[in-house]
């Protein structure tokens, strides 16, 4: 059985999980509630509730009350850890690809 703690979560256990990521892709196209997103993701409403807490612990989602209705949208800055760890990689990869680039150009002249 599992255990849902709502303690605050590290930012790469936040995107470990599937359900999680398939939650912030559907909040990058605009704010929703918990029906929306369980009608469109085929979750069941639990599932969704659980992960969106998740999530808004993590500081990833950001939710309002509008009457009976939650709406969550993604932070403003949701995962600033992995970012900070990624750009490092992501820089290098870039100037790698861009060094490839410049050789093909060279000898393409």
């Amino acid at each position: 059985m599992t255990v849902w703690s709502y303690e605050v979560v590290d930012a790469f256990a936040v995107i470990a999980d599937p359900t999680r990521r398939r939650i912030m892709d559907a909040l990058r196209a605009g704010s929703t509630d918990v029906g929306e997103l369980v009608a469109r993701l085929d979750i069941s409403q639990s599932l969704a509730s659980k992960h969106l807490a998740v999530l808004r612990n993590a500081g990833a989602v950001d939710v309002r009350v509008d009457g009976k209705r939650r709406v969550y949208r993604l932070a403003e800055d949701p995962l600033p850890t992995v970012l900070a760890w990624v750009t490092p990689y992501h820089r290098k990869w870039s100037m790698s690809l861009d060094r490839l680039t410049d050789l093909i150009d060279e000898e393409q002249s």
